[in-house]
């Protein structure tokens, strides 16, 4: 899924699911990288989280009204708040561990 400025509110922030929002752009090398990763979270949590990514470059308003500064950097979202910042490569358990608990409260 791709994420805007313009459908950030109503795909993110008003979703009735977690949703893991990847900060990338074209020119990144570990944005990337991470894509895979990305990926699988995206067919291992589907029904129960909204996974994907926001081209920093083309919607540079959603990066600065959340201080993104590096990429890649993941946001994840639960009821509309911003419930982790994970900047930099990361593994996919670390991501893990963050949604798990999020789809078991929901």
């Amino acid at each position: 899924m791709q994420f805007t400025d313009a459908s950030f509110e109503a795909e993110v922030l008003k979703s009735d699911k977690p949703v893991l929002v990847d900060f990338w752009a074209e020119w990144c090398g570990p944005c990337k990288a991470l894509a895979p990763v990305i990926d699988e979270l995206a067919t291992s949590y589907s029904g129960k989280v909204k996974v994907g990514k926001l081209d920093t470059d083309a919607n540079a308003q959603s990066a600065v009204r959340y201080g993104v500064s590096s990429i890649p950097t993941v946001l994840i979202f639960n009821k509309g708040e911003l419930v982790e910042r994970m900047v930099g490569l990361q593994a996919k358990k670390a991501y893990q561990a963050v949604l798990d608990p999020l789809v078991k409260a929901s």
